[in-house]
């Protein structure tokens, strides 16, 4: 569906490079993850692909036509879900809906589709007539992807959908996405939780300072890419203490103060080597597994900001 060919973009004077040689492929029907920090290229990225931000150079193709020859057609099939929340609180739900809707330019019949669609897909029914200003945290969310359901998309841009929203909520969202895709949605999805990215994507992109470091589908990326970790889980633990015993000897990471992560090939010298010497006995270790790294970790290994820190 997409497809970026040698795609760059510079601002500035003197001109600085923010996308450089970007080269990546998402497939129709696919749910693909877009992994980067702040500052990596994604905004601008999705910025580009979605005809917002023009390119410097390279290719955009769209089912192989060039992105700026089929921009209206490609627009009237998209869908946006953006991190801010973009509705009016002091509207109701349903005043926020129709008012979209006729920006969309959605009549008749159409409309009323479209508008249950979206409303039963969030399971916004119960709330129509309340305030956006008067919702929790999670029902915010859900009238945002509300609103870029309205049109019915055959392609829908997430970003950052389920920041600052209770458990139940973000399961909630997240078996939606999961449920549009299955439906032929194709879903260009970021996010900073990486486990949700793992958990509902099927291929995935990492950016780093403007350039794609690695992209395919995850389970593949995770086998063949991914470094063997160890994984202790301890019941109390003190994270400078045990940071300071591991570190010395081995990558590792902390999770949280209860999770630590240590990569190795042999991972029955590393524990040979704890049960000789480690000095913490209050720190219990709960808990034992070893195997591929998670989709955090890779993350971590590929831009090089592996957590040497607590």
């Amino acid at each position: 569906m997409y497809q970026t060919i040698n795609l760059c973009k510079e601002y500035g004077n003197p001109r600085q490079s923010v996308l450089n040689q970007v080269n990546i492929k998402i497939p129709k029907g696919s749910l693909f993850g877009l992994l980067g920090s702040n500052g990596a290229g994604k905004t601008t990225l999705l910025s580009i692909l979605l005809g917002l931000v023009t390119k410097t150079s390279g290719q955009v193709l769209v089912d192989g036509e060039k992105l700026e020859n089929c921009l209206k057609e490609v627009r009237s099939n998209t869908g946006v879900v953006p991190q801010d929340l973009a509705f009016y609180p002091m509207l109701s739900a349903e005043d926020n809906l129709s008012f979209f809707a006729n920006a969309l330019g959605l009549q008749g019949s159409q409309r009323k589709k479209n508008l249950e669609f979206a409303i039963n897909t969030t399971m916004l029914n119960e709330h129509l007539d309340k305030k956006a200003q008067n919702f929790s945290g999670g029902l915010k969310r859900r009238l945002n992807l509300a609103i870029g359901l309205l049109n019915q998309p055959s392609v829908l841009f997430l970003d950052e959908p389920t920041v600052g929203i209770d458990p139940q909520t973000r399961s909630f969202i997240l078996q939606s996405i999961k449920a549009l895709n299955r439906q032929g949605v194709t879903i260009i999805y970021t996010s900073h939780y990486m486990d949700e990215v793992q958990k509902i994507c099927d291929r995935v992109a990492i950016i780093d300072k403007g350039s794609i470091l690695i992209q395919d589908e995850i389970d593949h990326l995770l086998h063949d890419q991914g470094e063997s970790e160890l994984h202790l889980v301890f019941r109390q633990a003190d994270t400078a203490q045990l940071h300071s015993f591991f570190s010395a000897s081995y990558p590792t990471r902390m999770e949280d103060a209860q999770n630590l992560f240590i990569r190795t090939s042999d991972p029955m010298t590393v524990l040979q080597t704890i049960s000789r010497q480690f000095p913490y006995p209050a720190a219990t270790i709960e808990r034992i597994s070893y195997g591929h790294q998670n989709l955090e970790g890779l993350f971590l290994s590929l831009t090089r900001r592996d957590s040497d820190v607590g």
